[in-house]
């Protein structure tokens, strides 16, 4: 399946990060993935996937 050019970008900047080259707007390095994922959905103008609550196990 072909990616678009909005989760090629958000790719690219997840990369970045765990290169360890990605900065914020302040110039500050990155250190919180969630802040990457943040810049990242911004950058692609993409909404980050939420996950569904993992099911309680019933006793």
């Amino acid at each position: 399946m072909k990616k678009t050019k909005a989760e090629n970008k958000f790719a690219k900047v997840m990369r970045e990060f765990y290169a360890g080259t990605l900065k914020s707007s302040s110039g500050a390095k990155v250190t919180s993935r969630a802040q990457a994922m943040a810049i990242a959905a911004s950058e692609s103008n993409m909404k980050p996937k939420k996950r569904k609550p993992a099911a309680k196990k019933k006793r």
